[in-house]
């Protein structure tokens, strides 16, 4: 499993997917998205820029990815 260390309060579903490098670009995520590929705890999120916050875990295919709260983040 993947983990991403917000800098902040949230990130966006799409901007997490190429932070990450599982897709190449904003566009692929977000056509990932709408096509229901993406899980966020579990469940398909069609929201392309759904705030994701620490404790949450994305998953893309066969990669999880967990988010954690970095400091001065929400």
């Amino acid at each position: 499993m993947l983990e991403l260390t917000l800098r902040g309060e949230y990130i966006e579903l799409d901007k997490l997917l190429k932070a990450m490098g599982l897709v190449e670009s904003g566009g692929r995520a977000r056509m990932l998205i709408t096509a229901g590929e993406v899980k966020v705890d579990g469940q398909v999120e069609l929201r392309k820029t759904a705030k994701i916050r620490a404790g949450q875990t994305v998953t893309f295919g066969t990669d999880s990815v967990r988010v954690i709260q970095g400091p001065g983040g929400g």
